[in-house]
């Protein structure tokens, strides 16, 4: 069922679709947006893990600096060049001296997320 060569269904299918195309094309425009939002997102959240963790270890590295005598002042540089920005806070609690890190991390220019991590050790260092 040629018609000079060309199949006459071949030419008849794209004309059919042709309405179709606008259509797909305004919701790739409404869904790409929404798309790039949630990877952004994603990746924010999981900056904002990898800082907790690492706001974490700092606070332990400078809870056992304190347990064993040193200075507020070595414990809060430990902390400061592990995390740069990052705030300290020291307080005994008993048999043990507690050291508290804090940070805001920002996940794109409009969320602001406060992280806080806090760990205790031992003061034998009395």
């Amino acid at each position: 069922m040629t018609h000079g060569g060309h199949d006459a269904r071949a030419t008849a299918a794209p004309a059919r679709w042709r309405g179709d195309r606008g259509a797909v094309a305004a919701e790739l425009a409404l869904a790409l947006p929404a798309i790039v939002l949630v990877l952004l997102l994603g990746a924010g959240a999981l900056l904002a893990a990898s800082r907790q963790v690492a706001l974490q270890d700092a606070a332990a590295d400078a809870a056992r600096l304190l347990g064993r005598g040193e200075d507020a002042a070595a414990a809060a540089r430990v902390v400061h060049e592990a995390i740069p920005g990052a705030g300290t806070a020291f307080a005994p609690a008993g048999d043990l001296v507690c050291a508290t890190a804090t940070l805001r991390v920002s996940l794109g220019a409009v969320i602001s997320v406060p992280l806080r991590a806090s760990s205790c050790a031992l003061d034998g260092g009395r």
